[in-house]
């Protein structure tokens, strides 16, 4: 698919997460993992199972304040028992920084901060076009919030590649 086809280009030029953002051999070996696919207005999430085999979409928060939003994870992870917390980072095509990409930093700069688990950051070029694939080819409607959701499960699914393959 174009997707895989350009996750793999990206991957050769890939541009690592840096600073504010955990070393990927800081991964816990176990346990569940939550994918936030940061946006404007919404917030898509995503959780995996306990084996790091199976992904599914949440439900989506939306954006209000810090507060609500901090408050908001913190209970998914509470919830579920997260091990660690995974944020999409939206570089342009290039690899360059965007706007958002500093957005999505800060986010994971108060996360790491506020929370009690590991927070790391996932390259999510062209998630959503592949979520919006993906709802499209299952349902026969496309709402923003079954798109956001299937955007952070696009991200944890990748970033579950990862750590798997961590010398790719």
């Amino acid at each position: 698919t174009y997707y895989q086809l350009y996750k793999t280009l990206a991957q050769q030029i890939e541009i690592p997460n840096t600073s504010d953002s955990q070393n990927i051999l800081d991964v816990p070996a176990e346990g569940r993992l939550i994918g936030l696919d940061p946006g404007t207005k919404r917030i898509g999430m995503a959780i995996c199972d306990e084996t790091r085999t199976v992904s599914r979409p949440l439900s989506i928060i939306e954006r209000s304040s810090w507060k609500k939003l901090l408050l908001a994870v913190k209970g998914i992870i509470s919830e579920f028992d997260a091990a660690a917390l995974v944020i999409g980072l939206p570089l342009n095509t290039d690899g360059s920084e965007s706007e958002m990409s500093a957005e999505a930093r800060e986010l994971a700069r108060k996360f790491g901060l506020s929370l009690n688990v590991p927070v790391f950051l996932q390259d999510e070029r062209v998630s959503t076009y592949e979520a919006r694939g993906r709802v499209w080819r299952s349902r026969s409607s496309t709402p923003s919030e079954y798109v956001d959701s299937e955007a952070a499960r696009v991200i944890l699914e990748d970033f579950m590649d990862r750590i798997r393959n961590p010398n790719q």
